[in-house]
């Protein structure tokens, strides 16, 4: 039995659904607060590396996520014309008879694992949130918006880059920072020949595509710009068919011709942060984007969150004290999420600056054998 009883997760995203799940998997009674009544998931698609369908097989979910996105083996890296440069592998982490890489949209993936969060007997109340967090005796005792409380042995913040919960137990802790970097997306139909994430290595933008679906597949665009600013509705179709001109491709060629107000084009500003420990402040613990927040360059974000959830619950399940789990959860993450922040970061810097296409290559390929190490 777990030394840890009951646990508040605030925040519904993958970070905190993984978290619940996991927690209910080793008997924790958890309660899900979500900001949002509608429990949405904004974007268009999401890349799921090999150590991501790892980390759902582990969570129970990966049968799902095969039958409702696009699984496939290894990347392929060309030029702005299409000629491919090399590929990268993606070792199959998931099981040998499954591809190493998927993409998927990224509200389907939520609506799974929303799906497994209320299997799982969490508590989920949306359009909720807290407003104080407060130790009382071996607990805490948290206000919540709509004028309800509750106690706890433990509280997880999972709300994101601007996390609320990390404003509060945190103050003085440093906030995200724009990259100067920002990353287009849109839906698109998959050419039957487009069966693999394909990247297109320009001058000074990187194009790609990547199959969410049988019927569909999303592009992604990353741009340089110096300043972290809004864009206006109109001004997405005009920007982005622009940028796409420096790639002649023919299925980019093809996703620029058919573009319109149907494609969901999405814009938006990359930041990240990488939170010194320790993340949080005695039995609060902040997970996922709130401590190591990374721009998409390893197609590792929601994964790192997602095993963030996984991690934790395996040390609470130990049976060692609560504190002493939450220390070891730490000492396990830390370099893993540093080596995916500092190394995403410095991906962007290479395309920002024209650098080092060799040094791009070789650092993809480190990443990857780095995150298909046990978690």
């Amino acid at each position: 039995m777990p030394a840890l009883q009951s646990a508040l997760v605030i925040g519904g995203g993958f970070s905190g659904m993984s978290a619940a799940i996991a927690l209910r998997s080793i008997g924790v009674e958890v309660d899900l607060v979500e900001i949002d009544p509608a429990w949405r998931s904004y974007g268009a698609g999401i890349s799921l590396s090999g150590a991501t369908l790892r980390a759902f097989s582990m969570l129970g979910v990966l049968g799902d996520v095969a039958a409702q996105g696009y699984c496939s083996d290894g990347c392929d890296v060309c030029a702005p014309d299409g000629r491919l440069l090399t590929q990268l592998p993606t070792p199959r982490l998931a099981g040998p008879g499954f591809p190493g890489g998927a993409g998927i949209m990224r509200p389907v993936l939520a609506g799974i694992m929303a799906d497994a969060t209320r299997a799982s007997g969490t508590r989920v109340r949306l359009g909720c949130t807290f407003t104080r967090i407060a130790p009382r005796d071996s607990d805490l005792e948290v206000a919540f918006d709509d004028g309800s409380a509750g106690h706890y042995q433990l509280v997880i913040g999972a709300d994101g880059l601007n996390s609320s919960v990390r404003a509060a137990v945190l103050p003085d802790a440093p906030r995200p920072k724009y990259t100067g970097q920002g990353v287009w997306r849109a839906v698109v139909p998959r050419p039957a020949d487009t069966v693999r994430t394909a990247m297109f290595m320009g001058q000074r933008h990187k194009a790609g595509v990547n199959p969410v679906s049988q019927q569909q597949m999303y592009l992604f665009v990353t741009e340089d710009r110096v300043t972290n600013e809004y864009l206006a509705a109109d001004q997405l179709l005009p920007q982005l068919s622009e940028l796409l001109l420096e790639f002649s491709a023919p299925v980019i060629a093809e996703v620029r011709a058919g573009l319109g107000a149907h494609s969901q084009i999405v814009y938006r500003p990359l930041e990240g942060l990488l939170l010194p420990q320790p993340w949080g402040s005695g039995r609060v613990l902040l997970i996922g984007d709130a401590v190591h927040a990374t721009t998409p360059h390893l197609a590792s974000g929601a994964g790192l969150g997602i095993e963030d959830g996984l991690v934790l619950a395996d040390e609470i399940k130990s049976g060692a004290s609560i504190d002493d789990a939450l220390e070891r959860f730490q000492q396990r993450r830390w370099e893993r999420c540093r080596l995916v922040v500092e190394n995403s970061l410095r991906l962007g810097e290479l395309e920002r600056t024209s650098g080092s296409k060799q040094e791009h290559a070789d650092l993809m390929r480190h990443s990857m054998m780095a995150l298909a190490q046990p978690i």
